[in-house]
């Protein structure tokens, strides 16, 4: 799986608007300078994330954005599908809409089982928890297997 520059941008713009607070308004500059994020990437990003439901704008002098629920609500598959689409595609394709013969059809159940472990993870993450730097136990104990970390 690659995590896209689009999303890893787009989850740490939600959590700048997680930790300042779900009433205080802030501008896309602000969020873009804070998080050395470029500016114009970045308002295309929240453009998405607000048609998405995920944050909410208010135009001028005093405007800016928030977000749209409580940052408990709102998980890092959310921002994920808002911003690239499906968690797990195989060209493109979602798993459940492949097909494979012969040798090959074993694979459709890999790729179900990883969407499946995919979505557990990044479902059950809350941009609350990260903000408060404590991942749920489950995802935490996978991080800290030393083997996680190895570069094969």
């Amino acid at each position: 799986m690659r995590i896209s520059a689009r999303v890893d941008y787009a989850v740490r713009a939600a959590l700048h608007l997680a930790a300042t607070g779900q009433d205080e308004l802030v501008k896309a500059e602000t969020i873009a300078g804070a998080r050395d994020i470029p500016h114009k990437f970045l308002e295309g990003i929240l453009n998405d994330m607000r048609r998405g439901g995920l944050v909410i704008s208010q135009r001028g002098g005093n405007g800016g954005y928030r977000l749209a629920r409580p940052a408990e609500e709102i998980t890092v598959a959310d921002i994920i599908r808002v911003v690239d689409g499906p968690l797990v595609s195989v060209r493109g394709v979602r798993p459940p809409e492949l097909s494979y013969e012969g040798p090959a059809r074993p694979l459709l159940p890999l790729w179900i089982a990883l969407r499946a472990n995919v979505r557990e993870i990044l479902e059950g993450v809350t941009l609350a928890d990260i903000v408060s730097g404590a991942l749920p136990p489950e995802v935490a104990g996978l991080a800290d297997d030393p083997g996680a970390w190895d570069n094969p």
